[in-house]
């Protein structure tokens, strides 16, 4: 069974915020088991090793091809190849905000208890809808 995971770096956050890709910046990825990815986020990406694991999902049938296929159809994905920092890291994605919060607002319409009130995002809202949208 696959483990899709979600995790983020402040340091490479604060390059690509300097870089003009955002402060929302994301990593996705697919592992075999949950000891994979503690050592791949231990590990890093981006020459960076302030890595922070933010969720994660056992999912059926998937593999990271196809995850970052189908999330990169939603939210832009971060060109490894234009930006040599990041080093063929794939899966680094930039998320927009709005497309987040949208989500949440949807979901909580649909649940008739709450009241439509603004939604504030959290990095687990957004590692959320990341696996959400890999996995569909």
């Amino acid at each position: 069974m696959a483990v899709v995971f979600v995790a983020r770096s402040a340091a490479l956050t604060k390059w690509a915020s300097d870089v003009g890709q955002g402060k929302h910046i994301f990593k996705l990825g697919v592992a075999e088991d949950e000891a994979a990815v503690k050592s791949a986020v231990a590990a890093g990406w981006g020459g960076e090793t302030d890595w922070k694991l933010i969720d994660s999902r056992e999912i059926d049938g998937l593999d990271e091809e196809t995850a970052l296929a189908r999330l990169g159809r939603r939210e832009k994905v971060i060109d490894p190849t234009y930006y040599p920092r990041l080093k063929g890291a794939a899966g680094v994605f930039r998320i927009a905000l709005t497309n987040v919060q949208n989500s949440l607002l949807v979901a909580k319409a649909m649940t008739a208890d709450e009241p439509l009130t603004e939604v504030k995002v959290k990095p687990k809202d957004i590692a959320d809808y990341m696996i959400r949208n890999a996995a569909a």
